[in-house]
């Protein structure tokens, strides 16, 4: 018995060391929430006598506000109240009201000088010590239409906060340091029991007898966390463009990748003096995508949209990308203008995009929209195999515009490799179904191998609808879908930008930046500037982040005339009515927020609504102070991982839609719901007062995981599990076997 003492002493002192730091955080935590508390019950009691503080102050009745004063002190936690002029003089004061806390030594806190501008009072609080105990100094300003006319000083007693915290903190201890003692005697018993028996299975493993069931699954467990840490870690390097490469010749011994997608990374577009450009579409797919074809190297298959698409592709309708590097080419499928507008704007953007996005839209399927879906995803896949080196080449097939397109390829080469990724949120069982097509387009997708998801949740709904929807085996554990005698998996695979990011490295520096946004928009050298970069659409929440710019103008009067908020949005989809009426209220909506705050020459939203090549757009990520991405849904959301990339100057704050897939990884970005106007308009106010320190460890934080998880990690993964799956497939070809799913067997 004393060795076993000997074991868990150790684990007692550390339980007990942690629940006595545990009791001190809480009534740490318990006394800061008893203090915030007090001021919002200051804050009411003087929001209540604001309006006859101020008729009284007026008046010059210095009766009245001693009256009112008196009032306000009737509060059982205030001691004391006084009220002072701006020439930091007493106006009035309750009777016990200490000479320490004099209008003349709070005052400086209240104002940056004694000549401050209306509106730059700013409200002040502080605890500090008094007869033996301690005290809440608040002081608040007096304004009127923005004059100020003086200040409120509020003294709260907080010896019964201190009483509180002492009494928490010994509870808080000798609960948790019973609850520790208890789980160090159940851990001894219960850890010498496991082991004894873990051992004792080990030990039959080694000797050639077979696990017992119940140890199997956890035996399947650690061999798959070992294969997953090797495949992760072979290589300490960071994934970068020549990795993906080693990776693409070592898995897949140097394969061409062919992406067909409907969105081209290229658009060569003849300008009104007839000359020809090259634009770069705004497209998260296309962010993420064209740097890892730049890497690999193969064909896009995509639609060729640009008015001079078509006088710089060769005869089969090819062109080498990008212009300075021919590393890959792109592929152009024409489209007509009726089939355009059924299959992109009509079935997929009418109807495919707001099923699946929670923006409060209503789908739209017409079944004209749908023959032409479907004859567009057939020619698509035409054109992949008609690109296709041999008879199993690697096919990744872009988002919700080609859900049918895995099969239509799969039925012409059998044994490609196919991986599917949907770019955008997939919705829970239910509202799929709304789709009159849907099982169609679950069939068409299984025709994978492989089906990505943005994130975990994703990839359970889809599963979900499977199971709901069609007569096929679902493996949960695995994630696996069993149909028409193949196996699709569906893995969670978060896309990210390419690391280090060429727009970023080849900005020009932050203070350069910032000084040629801040003269192109006509700003003060002390203006503060937030940004936000999309396409005009729904679910990105421009409408809601507008509205916070203005509640926070609202809230914090010294902000008026000092910060800037700048839209730089995309036009997108402008044929759908939807898009249209979303950019006419947009527009609306930021001449109202501009007439009313209008102050000279001051605009408190500037909207840039064209499109920007990305060197504008990082230009105006290095500039800003903050950058608001509001989605009201969205899979993941390349706008934050590119300002955050932007910003290698460690500065800048996010502040980021939790309904974002990017919420998910960029947890030290200020996370809001953007619904909530109030929350957004503080969080807004938060990230142009953060101090600089943790702007910068927020932003390393974030620029870490951007380095580790990016695109080229991304692509990598889920090209070794389509070579790992290939393998396997030729594997069971040679056996002769037919591709049926295969259960775990351990």
């Amino acid at each position: 018995m004393p060795d076993r003492l000997k074991l868990i002493a150790p684990l007692i002192v550390v339980l007990l060391g942690l629940s006595w730091f545990a009791a001190e955080l809480q009534g740490t935590m318990s006394r800061g929430w008893f203090i915030r508390d007090v001021e919002m019950r200051a804050q009411l009691a003087l929001s209540g006598a604001h309006r006859d503080l101020v008729r009284a102050w007026r008046a010059h009745d210095v009766d009245g506000i001693a009256t009112l004063l008196g009032d306000i002190a009737r509060d059982e936690r205030i001691m004391a109240v006084a009220a002072c002029a701006p020439d930091l003089a007493s106006v009035a004061a309750t009777s016990q009201y200490p000479a320490a806390f004099s209008c003349d030594r709070v005052g400086p806190h209240v104002r940056s000088t004694p000549a401050a501008a209306a509106g730059r009072w700013i409200q002040w609080s502080e605890v500090r010590p008094l007869d033996g105990g301690s005290v809440n100094v608040m002081a608040l300003p007096i304004v009127d239409h923005d004059e100020p006319l003086g200040f409120v000083t509020l003294i709260h007693d907080l010896s019964y906060i201190d009483r509180r915290s002492t009494r928490t903190r010994l509870l808080a201890f000798a609960s948790m340091a019973a609850l520790a003692l208890c789980a160090s005697l159940m851990t001894l018993v219960i850890g010498r029991a496991v082991w004894r028996r873990w051992n004792r299975e080990v030990r039959r493993a080694l000797h050639g007898h077979e696990a017992r069931p119940e140890f199997a699954p956890l035996v399947n467990e650690v061999q798959q966390m070992i294969a997953t840490f090797n495949s992760e870690h072979a290589s300490t390097p960071p994934w970068t463009a020549e990795r993906l490469k080693d990776t693409l010749r070592r898995h897949l011994h140097g394969e061409k990748v062919v992406i067909v997608a409907n969105r081209e990374p290229y658009i060569h577009q003849r300008r009104s003096d007839g000359a020809v450009e090259v634009l770069h579409p705004a497209s998260g797919l296309v962010t993420a995508l064209e740097p890892v074809m730049r890497a690999c190297s193969g064909v896009w298959v995509a639609h060729g949209s640009g008015s001079a698409d078509r006088q710089t592709v060769d005869r089969h309708g090819r062109v080498w990308v990008p212009p300075d590097e021919k590393s890959y080419q792109i592929r152009r499928v024409w489209l007509s203008d009726e089939e355009e507008r059924g299959y992109y704007y009509g079935f997929a953007n009418e109807g495919l995009w707001p099923l699946c996005h929670v923006a409060h839209e209503r789908p739209t399927f017409r079944g004209d929209d749908w023959a032409h879906y479907q004859r567009v995803n057939q020619r698509f896949a035409d054109a992949v195999c008609a690109e296709a080196e041999g008879d199993d080449p690697i096919v990744l097939v872009q988002d919700y515009h080609f859900a049918l397109a895995p099969r239509m390829i799969r039925q012409r080469l059998p044994r490609a490799t196919i991986l599917s990724f949907w770019h955008i949120p997939w919705p829970n069982a239910e509202r799929f179904l709304i789709c009159p097509w849907h099982e169609e387009l679950l069939r068409g997708m299984l025709g994978a191998s492989i089906i990505g998801f943005h994130t975990q949740q994703h990839c359970n709904n889809f599963v979900e609808t499977v199971e709901r929807v069609l007569e096929a085996r679902v493996d949960r554990e695995q994630l696996g879908v069993a149909f028409a005698k193949r196996t699709t998996l569906v893995r969670p695979y978060p896309i990210s930008i390419d690391w280090p990011n060429r727009w970023a490295t080849t900005s020009a520096p932050v203070d350069e930046c910032r000084r040629s946004v801040f003269a192109e928009l006509g700003l003060a050298d002390d203006a503060l500037l937030g940004v936000g970069v999309d396409r005009l659409d729904y679910t990105k929440g421009i409408e809601e982040r507008l509205l916070a710019v203005e509640r926070l103008l609202e809230r914090f009067a010294h902000l008026r005339g000092r910060f800037t908020f700048v839209q730089l949005a995309a036009p997108s989809r402008t044929f759908i009515g939807s898009y249209r009426d979303l950019d006419e209220r947009v527009q609306a909506l930021g001449k109202r927020i501009n007439d009313r705050f209008a102050r000279g020459s001051y605009r408190a939203v500037i909207l840039r609504r064209d499109h920007h090549e990305p060197p504008t757009v990082f230009r105006y990520y290095r500039a800003a102070d903050v950058c608001y991405v509001s989605s009201v849904h969205d899979g993941m959301n390349l706008v934050a991982k590119e300002f955050v990339a932007a910003r290698d100057d460690e500065r800048g704050v996010l502040v980021l839609s939790a309904f974002t897939g990017a919420a998910r990884e960029l947890t030290e970005a200020l996370l809001v719901n953007p619904y909530d106007l109030d929350a957004a308009a503080a969080a807004l106010a938060s990230a142009l007062t953060m101090s600089e320190e943790e702007q910068s460890e927020r932003m390393r934080a974030m620029r870490a995981l951007l380095r580790h998880f990016n695109v080229y990690r991304w692509a990598g993964r889920m090209l070794i599990d389509a070579a790992q799956l290939r393998q396997r497939e030729r594997l069971t070809d040679r056996l002769g076997a037919p591709l049926l799913y295969q259960e775990k067997t351990g």
